[in-house]
C-alpha cells in the first residue's frame, strides 16, 4: 500500500471513528467540567449540615449485650453483622446494631446508656431529624416513606426504609433519615443529581450509575485511544507529506 493510499485510510478511519463515538468524548468532556468545576462539599450537601455534638469521652455506656438479648428474643432466627455506636441527631449516643433475617438486612437502634432497644423513627421525629440536620431556617415542603429503590434512585444502596424529607428555605434539598437506624443517610440537592446525571454519562454504567468496570466503558475507553492515535499519526503523515513537496 502506499503512502497516499495508507493516508487515506488513516484519515477514513478517523473521521468515522469521531463520528461514531464523538458524542460520547463529548459527554466525558462536559462531564470532566462540572466535575472539576463544582464544589464536592456542596455536591454533597457537607456546607449546609449541621455537625452532631461532640460527648465526653468518659459517659457512662451499657454493653449492647442487653440489646442483643431483646434482639434474639424477638427474632430468634437473627445473624448479628455489625454493632456500632454512634452518636444519633438528639446528641445522645446509641448502638446501631445491623442483622440478617430471612436473607434480608435489617437494624435496630438502641440507647447506649440505658442499653434498651428503641422502636422504629415515626415521621414526626424524622422531620424533626432533618430540620436539624440543615443549617438556616427551612420548614417541610414534602415527605414520603421510601420502601424500595433502583438503581436510578438518588437514595440507593442506603438502609431502607427511609422518610424522603424535601426541605425548602435557606437549604432546597431532600434529607434522607432511616426509618430503623433514625440516622441521616443522605441528603440530596439539585447540584448532586446533575453530578449523578453526568456521572452515569462518564462512566457509562446505565444500571446501577457506579459501575466503572463495565464493558461498555471499556470498549469506548479503547476506541477513544484508537481515534486520538489515529489523530496523531494523520498528522505525522501529512507532515512528512509537505516536506516532500
Amino acid at each position: 500500500m502506499t503512502r497516499v493510499h495508507w493516508q487515506k485510510s488513516v484519515r477514513k478511519w478517523h473521521r468515522y471513528l469521531g463520528l461514531i463515538f464523538g458524542i460520547q468524548f463529548l459527554f466525558w468532556t462536559i462531564g470532566g467540567l462540572y466535575f472539576s468545576w463544582t464544589n464536592i462539599k456542596s455536591i454533597r450537601a457537607d456546607d449546609v449540615r449541621n455537625e452532631l455534638p461532640a460527648l465526653r469521652a468518659d459517659i457512662p455506656v451499657e454493653s449492647p449485650t442487653i440489646a442483643l438479648r431483646q434482639l434474639l428474643q424477638k427474632h430468634p432466627h437473627a445473624t448479628l453483622e455489625q454493632v456500632q455506636m454512634l452518636v444519633n441527631a438528639q446528641g445522645r449516643p446509641v448502638y446501631l446494631i445491623r442483622y440478617m433475617e430471612h436473607h434480608t438486612g435489617h437494624h435496630l437502634l438502641a440507647d447506649a446508656i440505658t442499653g434498651a432497644t428503641l422502636s422504629s423513627i415515626t415521621q414526626d421525629s424524622a422531620v424533626a431529624i432533618a430540620l436539624r440536620a440543615v443549617k438556616g431556617r427551612n420548614q417541610l415542603a414534602k415527605v414520603n416513606l421510601v420502601t424500595s429503590t433502583n438503581g436510578h434512585h438518588e437514595y440507593r444502596e442506603k438502609p431502607l426504609p427511609a422518610y424522603a424529607i424535601a426541605l425548602s428555605g435557606d437549604v432546597h434539598a431532600t434529607v434522607y433519615v432511616g426509618k430503623e437506624t433514625g440516622m441521616v443517610h443522605s441528603i440530596r440537592n439539585n447540584q448532586w443529581r446533575i453530578f449523578d446525571f453526568l456521572w452515569m454519562l462518564h462512566v457509562m454504567d446505565f444500571k446501577t450509575r457506579d459501575d466503572i468496570n463495565n464493558w461498555l466503558l471499556r470498549i469506548l475507553s479503547v476506541a477513544g485511544l484508537i481515534t486520538l492515535c489515529s489523530g496523531y499519526l494523520l498528522f505525522f503523515l501529512s507532515k512528512r507529506k509537505r516536506k516532500s513537496t
